[in-house]
């Protein structure tokens, strides 16, 4: 190569040197399809400009979570697809509006677990390491999320039909995305009020619904949920227990040991098992919100034996009777000693408020994870 052809230093443009290429490099002329994209960079300087400019602003901007979270004046006026961007509500909803929704979606037809398993689903998405996620949008009833087996598409569509069919009926437009949420609250209020707990869970209203052309499929499928603990659900075996995975997920939701403990119990009484399994369910008053999973759980006229992959018997210690099954998520609480403390003081007979009380602090938190102006 000739001297006067050689690449100057970017520091003393007095110094030339022999380029030296990676097989990355040679790529983009190598490679028919970069070599299209590097020549039209090539013929075109200033497209190359704005497109480098957006790569860069995505590098640096996408753990941020949605444009809302941006300060400032320089915030960018265009909403960008990776933003996942979500339209604004123009309604208010009164205390007496709230109150009446909700007795209108307890009558629906639709049951408690349906109206819970779903809201919890919208919202589990969340993840605090990008602000991704979340039940804001119900993204839940667009591609990818409303095929995710972990949302129990069949389920899923039916409660999305029924409310869909809910909301048509409505004075006023409601978005989909706080009916999902409001309804979860409803049958949440009415398991408590059935174990003799009065308790009015907070609602928040202001969501709005996410649209399909506003829904980056691709950058959503790692938002995907191979396993939920909290719905006792396993979409496959992993080199790592389930256990651990429902830790990862309980740190990515912002959630501490002692919410996860007590969302575990909640979530296995009311009968939001994926699919209706009845793994862990450890009480006979299914749909109601006890402490009877704590209780159960540690008592020690109980034994537990293996009975299959991640699955064991809760058996009567005298007589060997089984009396409910369980998984090592379940009983991890039983066994794990920090665990077990928090579950011996919500097998307390005098924590069955408190359980309902710290159960719906925790629901709350993960319902509102991605309000932002809450924060």
């Amino acid at each position: 190569m000739k001297e006067e052809d050689k690449p100057v230093d970017v520091e003393d443009p007095s110094i030339r040197y022999n380029p030296i290429m990676t097989d990355a490099d040679m790529a983009m002329i190598k490679d028919p399809a970069y070599r299209e994209i590097s020549e039209r960079f090539y013929n075109n300087p200033d497209y190359f400009s704005e497109v480098f400019a957006r790569a860069w602003f995505k590098l640096t901007h996408r753990d941020l979570g949605p444009k809302s979270r941006y300060l400032g004046t320089d915030v960018p006026s265009e909403n960008l697809i990776w933003q996942d961007p979500i339209p604004s509500v123009d309604y208010t909803l009164s205390q007496q509006d709230i109150s009446n929704l909700k007795q209108q979606l307890l009558k629906s037809g639709l049951s408690s677990a349906e109206l819970i398993a779903t809201a919890w689903d919208s919202a589990r998405t969340f993840r605090g390491s990008d602000y991704r996620g979340g039940a804001n949008g119900a993204r839940i009833r667009l591609a990818p999320q409303k095929d995710w087996e972990g949302n129990e598409p069949e389920r899923l569509q039916k409660v999305l039909n029924v409310l869909q069919a809910f909301q048509s009926g409505l004075d006023k437009k409601i978005s989909t995305a706080d009916l999902i949420v409001l309804g979860g609250i409803a049958a949440v209020e009415k398991a408590a009020r059935d174990a003799g707990v009065e308790i009015t869970v907070p609602f928040t209203s202001g969501r709005g619904d996410a649209t399909q052309e506003l829904t980056d499929i691709d950058s959503f499928e790692p938002l995907e949920a191979i396993h939920d603990g909290y719905r006792n659900w396993l979409k496959k075996d992993y080199i790592v227990s389930p256990e651990e995975l429902m830790l990862d997920r309980t740190q990515l939701m912002g959630l501490t040991a002692p919410e996860m403990t007590v969302l575990v119990g909640g979530l296995r009484v009311l009968g939001a098992n994926h699919a209706g399994t009845k793994h862990g369910v450890l009480t006979d008053r299914e749909g109601i919100l006890t402490n009877d999973f704590f209780v159960n759980l540690t008592d020690m006229a109980n034994s537990w034996k293996p009975a299959g992959k991640h699955v064991y018997e809760i058996c009567d210690r005298k007589t060997g009777a089984v009396k409910w099954t369980a998984t090592r998520v379940d009983l991890v609480f039983g066994s794990n000693s920090i665990l077990r403390s928090y579950a011996e003081v919500y097998a307390q007979d005098d924590s069955k408020e408190k359980f309902v009380r710290d159960f719906v602090k925790a629901w709350t938190k993960v319902m509102n994870a991605d309000l932002f102006d809450l924060k």
